[in-house]
């Protein structure tokens, strides 16, 4: 049970793009040589979903052998966890909660944050106390216990993340033109994608 990412991000409606308050990624399990490209494909799931998840709905998204759980609050605030899939759901929405309370708590006050048009590390030390912290998923199974809020709100789970895309859209147009990936990133994705369907087709 591994988190591998968490982050907040600003909605700004289905048609443009949030920006991200903060991100923290934990990709020490991956070789070194991989690492900035999985920190940028974390970064772009994130980023996708979150656009495509309507103010107060929860979702979770499948992407390969990890879950995206993303949760967008009425006030215009996306929290999102990137966890492998041993990870508890119910945990996972618990440390979204949590960290969307703390930031309204420490930041809710300050409203430049809400002004950001570029991605920012504002919320990061948050978010990275957050990712070290909540590593023990049962420090977040605490918080479901109080929260009680979780069952009230539906919660979706999409098998794949083309399920998310919206009619014609498709992943690999949407990574060409992502300002979240590398030439190099976009390149091991579509070969990791070709690579993945001659598998399945064996």
């Amino acid at each position: 049970m591994r988190l591998v990412g968490v982050g907040l991000l600003l909605y700004k409606g289905d048609a443009t793009p949030p920006t991200f308050i903060g991100m923290a990624t934990d990709v020490s399990n991956f070789g070194y040589f991989q690492r900035g490209t999985v920190r940028e494909g974390i970064m772009f799931i994130a980023r996708t979903i979150a656009q495509r998840t309507q103010p107060g709905m929860r979702q979770t998204v499948k992407n390969d052998e990890y879950l995206c759980h993303v949760h967008v609050k009425d006030n215009g605030i996306a929290g999102i966890v990137v966890a492998d899939a041993e990870y508890p759901t119910t945990a996972a929405f618990s440390v979204i909660g949590k960290m969307l309370d703390d930031f309204m708590q420490q930041h809710g006050q300050d409203s430049s944050w809400r002004a950001l048009e570029a991605d920012s590390t504002f919320a990061n030390p948050l978010l990275e106390a957050a990712l070290v912290k909540y590593q023990d998923h049962t420090q977040a199974d605490k918080i479901a216990k109080i929260q009680k809020d979780l069952d009230e709100t539906k919660i979706i789970l999409h098998q794949t993340i083309d399920s998310v895309l919206k009619r014609g859209e498709k992943l690999d147009a949407l990574v060409d033109k992502s300002n979240d990936l590398s030439l190099a990133s976009q390149m091991f994705y579509k070969q990791a994608r070709k690579t993945n369907s001659c598998c399945v087709v064996m």
